[in-house]
């Protein structure tokens, strides 16, 4: 049995027991992981098409290891302009083992959403408490209620100001509510690679272990240190 499912960005053909390498999943080593999006699956002659995906079916693997791949140059000339630039890419990627397919049947990952609690109705106490508290309401009643002045909205910060952080992404992170640079120091990285996947397949494969250090250098305004942390890095990778 084999399938075709869709993984960080890729479309993989996958077997059981089969070592892949895709790009750089937001799971720890040694972790499980399972896909959802499995376009095609085939047991012989047998072969069932998604319409995109295949409801119920499930591709569950393990994290084996992460690393990274062989270094590409990219090699850019113009000529008689004396333009040359030589430039290194060694892209993130990490090694799963497949160790199930499911063709049917099998309940989709739940994504954890943190619930506000609703909150409590006052309960009356002792009836000295309700007493006292009966003048202060009329007070209140009687002093006319000021409005509050409409608060201006933050204007949002450039992420894209963060290597590695293209339009895309930016937009992804605005839309969760990361608009700044402080917000984004804040986040976890595992955090905000889950926000880029669920905006979208295409981004899953960013790496983003160093986007929180870079926000907090620009939230604080320490652009040479900024200058200098991203002439270390690769697309927001450390080299």
């Amino acid at each position: 049995m084999y399938a075709i499912v869709e993984i960080a960005g890729q479309q993989v053909k996958v077997a059981k027991d089969q070592k892949v390498f895709v790009n750089r999943l937001p799971v720890e080593e040694g972790k499980s992981v399972s896909f959802d999006n499995v376009l095609l699956i085939g047991d012989g002659d047998n072969i069932t098409i998604g319409a995109p995906a295949i409801n119920g079916a499930q591709i569950g693997a393990k994290v084996v290891k992460h690393l990274k791949g062989d270094k590409v140059i990219v090699f850019k000339k113009k000529r008689r302009k004396g333009y040359r630039v030589k430039n290194g890419h060694r892209q993130a990627l990490s090694e799963i083992v497949i160790e199930s397919i499911v063709a049917s049947g099998a309940t989709p990952a739940k994504k954890e959403t943190a619930k506000k609690a609703a909150p409590k109705p006052a309960r009356p106490s002792g009836g000295k408490e309700t007493k006292a508290a009966a003048p202060k309401a009329k007070a209140e009643t009687k002093a006319p209620a000021k409005k509050a002045a409409p608060k201006k909205a933050a204007k949002a910060d450039d992420l894209k100001k963060i290597e590695g952080v293209g339009p895309k992404a930016a937009e992804a992170m605005v839309a969760a509510g990361l608009d700044t640079f402080a917000k984004v120091a804040k986040a976890k990285p595992e955090a905000i690679a889950t926000i880029l996947s669920d905006a979208s397949s295409n981004l899953a494969h960013l790496v983003t272990d160093t986007w929180p250090k870079q926000a907090k250098l620009a939230a604080d305004g320490k652009w040479d240190e900024l200058k200098e942390l991203q002439d270390n890095l690769d697309g927001g990778i450390e080299k």
